[in-house]
């Protein structure tokens, strides 16, 4: 029986990203939507400075809750990924003062070089750097945080115009831009301003900038700044007002899973964020994990092979457990059990609430009031945190939540709960099971999912 999506997942598919992240390989991503080829792309660049969320947070979101319906936008979310994860503006100095120069030495060096190639790229019409500024920018002196010394709200040119093919008017596109960013905002103290650093004519700073690089090879290229001051979704929310003005501009046609107003965003940020292990055979939702996992069932003698929502999220390496990282934030931390795995996909047959359902490994199935699973399925059933010294083998058994063990749950709630498979020693996959009784039966698997766009990471 298909048991449908949980309306969190209902509007669109989201894209997922694979990979095998550890510390010492944090590449950046490259992420492609729309119709290659068609000499209007947009490049969107976010995670330059590591501790800027507001900028990597909305490539992010751009590359797995948008969908490009003609043109093309490629989009690098996480840049300077190391930085990403320690929270730092740049852990071997700033990054965006390595475009003029950079020592080949110089950690930086592969990704600084790697994404100039890009830049340079023929399809490529059009730059746009995202970041989070101190501040509000403003022309005149008002106080500390209201001055031209701040950066924050503001639409970034190097100088007004550009010799190109298209989008050389650079300080008529930033004020449309503005202009409809600022009729869209929640406070009036939220304004965005055009800030011209006047580069060529001696800003040694900007110089060296990603922006001034694009700009000296004939590429119109943009900042976009929003405030530091602002909370998370906010600033997501005035740059991706930003992005989609440049889309519009550029007659790039796109449609979003979420509604643009801040609170529809920070439920996208907070709540869409899930990972899976081995090709769908575990997934785990995060928005409510508890932070630290034990006894979580990991292939032996293997490198971590994962799927996640989003390609600012990392599972990085620690002594004897893994730490799973979503940009900034480090979500959990895992601790394994080593098995060796069977390789097959699995199905279930499982009583939920006195229905009969099969049910895929990889799957979060949401139950009332019990579930059981089959006997005679050819596996061991191991429900983690049902305790029952009797039963070595736990299929068969009606299941309820006032059995379970609540600090054995994955969700700091006590509501979700690990359901383990093996066929004699090996791991052979696992679901959950979500205990809500003000909820209908329902289930999502990131597994079940499709890709929403044509994309891919290089």
């Amino acid at each position: 029986m298909n048991l449908g999506m949980s309306k969190l997942f209902k509007l669109f598919v989201l894209s997922l990203f694979c990979g095998v992240l550890y510390a010492s390989n944090l590449n950046f991503s490259l992420i492609k939507k729309g119709k290659e080829h068609q000499g209007n792309t947009l490049l969107v660049i976010g995670g330059i400075q590591g501790d800027e969320p507001g900028g990597f947070m909305t490539a992010s979101l751009l590359s797995t809750h948008y969908r490009i319906k003609s043109g093309s936008v490629w989009i690098v979310p996480n840049l300077n990924f190391p930085s990403i994860i320690k929270r730092s503006r740049g852990l071997y100095g700033d990054m965006n003062r390595k475009f003029s120069k950079i020592n080949p030495n110089d950690p930086d060096f592969k990704a600084v070089q790697t994404v100039k190639s890009l830049i340079l790229k023929d399809d490529v019409s059009l730059v746009l750097n995202l970041h989070d500024g101190s501040g509000f920018y403003r022309q005149k002196y008002i106080n500390w945080s209201f001055s031209p010394q701040r950066w924050g709200q503001s639409c970034i040119i190097d100088q007004e115009k550009l010799e190109a093919k298209r989008y050389g008017n650079l300080k008529e596109i930033a004020e449309m831009v503005a202009d409809s960013v600022n009729s869209n905002l929640q406070n009036k103290i939220h304004k965005f301003h055009i800030k011209n650093t006047h580069t060529k004519d001696g800003n040694t700073e900007m110089l060296k900038s990603l922006t001034y690089y694009a700009i000296k090879n004939g590429k119109p290229a943009f900042a976009n700044e929003a405030s530091k001051s602002l909370p998370l979704h906010l600033r997501v929310y005035y740059h991706l007002l930003a992005v989609e003005k440049y889309m519009d501009i550029m007659g790039i046609e796109y449609e979003r899973n979420f509604q643009m107003n801040p609170q529809d965003i920070k439920r996208v940020i907070d709540n869409d964020i899930y990972i899976s292990f081995y090709n769908g055979k575990i997934y785990l939702p995060l928005e409510r994990i508890r932070s630290r996992i034990n006894y979580f069932p990991l292939k032996k003698d293997a490198k971590i092979d994962f799927q996640a929502s989003s390609p600012v999220m990392a599972v990085l390496g620690e002594k004897k457990a893994f730490s799973i990282h979503y940009g900034n934030r480090r979500l959990t931390k895992i601790v394994p059990q080593y098995f060796e795995y069977d390789e097959g996909k699995g199905c279930i047959k499982v009583n939920i609430d006195g229905k009969k359902h099969d049910i895929e490994f990889g799957t979060l199935v949401k139950v009332s009031n019990y579930f059981n699973v089959a006997k005679g399925s050819g596996y061991r059933v191991n429900v983690i945190g049902y305790v029952n010294k009797k039963h070595k083998d736990e299929s068969g058994l009606n299941i309820r939540k006032k059995y379970m063990l609540k600090n054995f749950s994955i969700d700091k709630r006590g509501k979700i709960f690990r359901v383990e498979m093996y066929k004699d020693d090996q791991f052979a996959g696992m679901f959950l099971v979500e205990f809500d009784k003000n909820k209908k039966l329902d289930s999502f698997s990131l597994a079940q999912t499709t890709t929403f766009d044509t994309e891919k990471r290089n």
